[in-house]
């Protein structure tokens, strides 16, 4: 898939170290992937399926204390099967989300070196747990407070809440937020690749804070500071761990090479 060796690799490593694969073979490899993690998937919304009534019910929690009798609206027949779908498709995400990760770093190891190879499981572990990790911030945390903001600036009207934008509503927090969680995951596997280094991040700060408030203005719900700042601020934390973590593999690629060129004692 490529040609030069990733940046802290070996010296000398080749392009053959690689095995050697045609397009037909990434195809097929692609369709065998995408396969399995559609049959996961479908049998996590299964499981969810279940209990879909529940995992609804975990989902309005945020909202009750602001509907006069605890019940959302729907404006038409077909609104509470899709509800209920949608609910199930979204715990579903989060449930296969492992594995799913894990069949998408199955897809790009053949690309990958022996040494890269060996964060398969680190990158499945972190990767799942900061987006489950942004789906718990989401849900305790950001969402609410938008909540409570948004209807506290509608007091002087009668709510009627519809189930249905209610939860589009929440889905795009909790995704959004679950995909913004994953920035330190990228960070570090673009400094294993040689792609960002620790420097280059810091010197970029401004542009990446940027960048940041860019994507979280776009699944805040209001244009207010501050559920702006509540969306934007831990992920620029969340960079500040990426940075973290480049650092550390600049370190050590550092050190691999002044090993390299220490004189070896003769005989």
């Amino acid at each position: 898939m490529r040609e030069l060796p990733p940046a802290g690799g070996a010296p000398g490593a080749a392009a053959d170290d690689l095995p050697a694969m045609s397009l037909l073979d990434h195809l097929e490899e692609l369709r065998k992937r995408i396969f399995r993690a559609a049959g996961v998937y479908t049998l996590a919304f299964l499981a969810c399926w279940t209990v879909h009534r529940q995992i609804f019910d975990f989902l309005r929690r945020p909202i009750e204390p602001h509907l006069p009798d605890g019940k959302l609206s729907f404006f038409a027949v077909s609104e509470p099967f899709l509800l209920y779908f949608k609910t199930a498709a979204l715990a579903a995400l989060f449930l296969s989300a492992p594995w799913l990760l894990w069949e998408l770093w199955g897809f790009i190891s053949p690309g990958l070196y022996k040494k890269e190879k060996r964060w398969a499981i680190p990158f499945v572990f972190f990767t799942s747990f900061f987006f489950i990790a942004g789906g718990v911030f989401a849900y305790y945390i950001a969402f609410p407070f938008a909540v409570d903001f948004l209807l506290e600036m509608g007091q002087d009207f009668e709510p009627v809440i519809a189930a249905n934008s209610y939860l589009r509503f929440l889905m795009t927090v909790i995704l959004g937020l679950g995909l913004m969680f994953e920035l330190p995951v990228v960070i570090f596997l673009f400094s294993i690749l040689g792609i960002v280094t620790p420097h280059f991040l810091l010197r970029h700060f401004r542009w990446a804070v940027l960048l940041i408030f860019i994507a979280a203005a776009v699944i805040t719900p209001t244009p207010d500071i501050v559920n702006l700042c509540l969306f934007a601020l831990p992920t620029i934390a969340l960079y500040l761990l990426g940075v973290g973590a480049s650092f550390l593999v600049y370190k050590k690629r550092t050190k691999a090479k002044e090993e390299q060129l220490e004189p070896r004692p003769p005989g």
